[in-house]
């Protein structure tokens, strides 16, 4: 039965594919015997295994999860923080970010606070000069996390709205590449759940980032969440 699968960040990179196409023959697959059969054919990609989460048909998924025809698998490294969405609040781009658009989408009449913060490249890491950088992301997966969060933020502080957009592809030094904002009738929540929204976004959604050097290139890798680890734990091999 054919199977879509799709690599990410620097998996990608190991792999040398973004997306392949499998016949699988095994009378049960599952998504960590999948995982399996591409460790024994790369061993750098068996090597970053318990920093690995799965996702199947855009949803987090275990090792044990059963594959079907036509599904859509992706292992996915840390993150380092789809089509572009149609939901405003929650927004993938490859245009410069439009913060004037995003507060008037979050301002209500009745919020005396708007509070936005932007992540903007910087011109090193450590000292090393970077030149720009590269994001990717598994774009409708991410969308649907983004709002997943600020619903949760909605419902944990008080506020009014919260919005997220993160920008793909290269950005240059000073460019921004994510803008979140939060408003509310009062600063302290929308100052609160502004920090919550960039925090859970970089650990929580698959978005990855590529830092370009003088003398090359790395995939920058954070971690993921806790909480998503509990859920859908890395695969274990044999």
């Amino acid at each position: 039965m054919p199977v879509k699968v799709l690599f990410f960040g620097v998996l990608k990179d190991l792999v040398g594919t973004a997306e392949t196409t499998i016949e699988l023959t095994e009378p049960h697959p599952t998504i960590g015997s999948i995982f399996a059969l591409y460790s024994s054919r790369f061993a750098t990609a068996q090597g970053r295994r318990p920093s690995i989460l799965f996702a199947k048909n855009r949803e987090f998924a275990s090792a044990d999860t059963p594959v079907s025809d036509n599904d859509e698998i992706a292992f996915l490294p840390p993150v380092s923080g789809g089509s572009a969405g149609s939901d405003a609040l929650f927004l993938i781009t490859r245009e410069p970010i439009d913060k004037v658009a995003l507060v008037q989408q979050v301002q209500r009449p009745e919020d005396g606070a708007v509070v936005t913060f932007d992540g903007v490249v910087r011109n090193n890491t450590k000292g090393r000069e970077t030149l720009y950088l590269e994001y990717e992301c598994y774009e409708d997966m991410a969308v649907r996390q983004m709002r997943s969060i600020g619903e949760q933020i909605t419902r944990q502080f008080a506020i009014g709205r919260v919005g997220i957009v993160h920008r793909l592809g290269r950005l240059e030094v000073g460019e921004a590449s994510v803008v979140v904002a939060a408003s509310a009738p009062h600063r302290k929540p929308a100052f609160d759940a502004a920090l919550e929204a960039i925090n859970r976004l970089k650990r929580e959604v698959p978005i990855w980032k590529k830092e370009y050097f003088a003398d090359g290139a790395v995939w920058v890798e954070g971690e993921w969440d806790e909480n998503l680890l509990a859920v859908a734990p890395p695969p274990t091999l044999p």
